[in-house]
């Protein structure tokens, strides 16, 4: 018997740039994704409609919300058609939570993008928010609703792992990503080394130094995200100049963008692990994906069946 409270069944639906990776979440949710169509004007304007009954029951919109900010619109407009339909729980599944860089003010006359979009989404119509690996944890607090914060950390552990690496060390591309290169080498039981990067502008690295040493290790480069890859080749590159024997990273968001694919192939590491919150623009021999669906469908279960959530924390 189910309360009043309770939605007897959720349904699961995707934006149309996260159905990939929406299906496999369905898949181990041991469900079908629900029928949504999205109707275009001539002027680009669209509108999503869903083509079934949700009424009083818990959806899960799953969609990522990297630019273009169409994505981003898209995932609005279905949470505010969820609502206008009668839904009684709407969980926004944000696998990567985008303009996520934008979360202070670090110069005069610029938005704080990420309270903005927190604002939007609640004002939307979303009810609870399951993301992953956001780019600063404080903007969970950018938010008056439940919000699951996923950690990667259960996905790549096991893989590193597996690899059976002698004389491991984890390593930060930049100090603010140290907090969780040393979670990292703390579970890894390893030693941890860091780098100190000054940027001239967005996504130019002006100088970059090596703080610990990395001679005759196989050293694992740790960061939440990856864009234009210049911090992590330049990374590997100090690191094999300093001794180095291997060098791989694990990044959750595979934003990849500019020249980026080009830059890893020609790049020092052995391979780039992560995870397919983001689709790949195009397969590359160093890139290796691992899936974030087993980890999304077990929270989105145990949170419809308002069950705990924190075993599903590895660190």
């Amino acid at each position: 018997m189910f309360s009043e409270n309770t939605p007897k069944v959720s349904k699961i639906f995707a934006c149309s740039k996260s159905i990939a990776l929406a299906e496999k979440i369905a898949e181990k949710y041991g469900t079908q994704l629900g029928e949504i169509k999205l109707s275009y004007y001539s002027d680009g304007e669209f509108q999503p409609s869903f083509e079934e009954s949700i009424r009083g029951l818990r959806v899960f919109l799953i969609g990522s919300t990297f630019p273009n900010s169409d994505n981003l619109m898209e995932l609005l407009l279905m949470i505010d058609a969820a609502k206008r339909a009668s839904a009684r729980h709407i969980t926004a599944v944000i696998p990567y939570f985008g303009w996520a860089r934008q979360d202070r003010k670090d110069k005069p006359r610029v938005p704080i993008g990420a309270k903005l979009v927190a604002n939007l989404l609640q004002a939307a119509g979303a009810t609870r928010i399951m993301t992953m690996d956001l780019h600063a944890d404080q903007i969970q607090g950018f938010f008056e609703r439940p919000v699951d914060h996923l950690f990667a950390s259960s996905i790549f552990l096991p893989y590193l792992e597996s690899l059976n690496l002698d004389n491991l060390c984890i390593a930060s591309p930049d100090m603010g990503g140290s907090k969780r290169a040393y979670a990292y080498s703390k579970y890894l039981n390893c030693d941890v080394v860091i780098c100190y990067k000054q940027r001239k502008q967005a996504n130019i690295i002006d100088t970059m130094e090596l703080i610990g040493d990395v001679e005759g290790k196989n050293v694992v480069l740790v960061d939440d995200m990856v864009d234009t890859a210049g911090t992590l080749v330049k990374a590997a590159q100090i690191m094999k100049e300093r001794g180095a024997m291997s060098v791989r990273a694990v990044a959750t968001h595979a934003i990849l963008s500019g020249n980026a694919y080009e830059r890893i192939e020609n790049s020092q590491m052995e391979e780039l692990i992560v995870t397919d919150t983001i689709p790949l623009k195009h397969p590359s021999s160093k890139i290796k994906v691992l899936t974030c669906a087993d980890l999304f469908a077990e929270v989105m279960h145990r949170v419809h069946e308002n069950e705990s959530i924190s075993s599903k924390f590895i660190m």
